[in-house]
């Protein structure tokens, strides 16, 4: 008789490039499925982290907002997965990233995607971004613009490599 567990095999992985990969998730997505996306990059630091976050994407369904995470197709091939800061009258949308101090632009017609939740340190029970943790931190984190440069550099102190001792 086949013996039953409840443990999870191991699932291989492959990296491949954005450029590759991300064309195939807008396709799932607009099939209708949701995928579950690793993030790469420190753009939306400091409460998501390159490599050990994920997030789970769904298929727009209604008109983007201000404060939605969208994944955006910003030029050809190139895709961000960013907040809404702003949109304009004319459909024209301002993403930044959380970790970011500078903003990205596209047209509402080129957000791809909704992160409708977030999978961090390696739980296994996502924080949606529907949720009320989710609902005060971005409050919070978007009202600290002006002063965010300086938190960020607290919580991640990066010194040019001319300030650096020599060993």
């Amino acid at each position: 008789m086949p013996q039953h567990t409840d443990s999870l095999q191991p699932v291989a992985t492959i990296q491949m490039a954005n450029a590759l990969l991300l064309p195939q998730v807008v396709q799932l997505l607009a099939e209708g499925h949701t995928v579950t996306l690793p993030l790469r990059g420190n753009s939306m630091r400091p409460f998501l982290h390159d490599g050990r976050d994920k997030a789970l994407l769904e298929r727009i369904e209604s008109q983007p907002a201000i404060g939605d995470a969208v994944l955006a197709e910003v030029m050809p091939s190139v895709y961000m997965l960013h907040r809404i800061v702003a949109i304009d009258s004319k459909g024209n949308v301002t993403m930044r990233g959380d970790g970011n101090l500078h903003a990205e632009h596209c047209h509402l017609s080129d957000i791809r995607a909704k992160a409708t939740a977030f999978y961090r340190k390696g739980r296994s029970v996502p924080d949606s971004t529907n949720g009320r943790k989710w609902r005060i931190y971005s409050w919070w984190w978007t009202r600290l613009l002006p002063i965010r440069r300086y938190l960020l550099f607290i919580l991640y102190p990066h010194w040019p490599a001319r300030l650096k001792r020599k060993k």
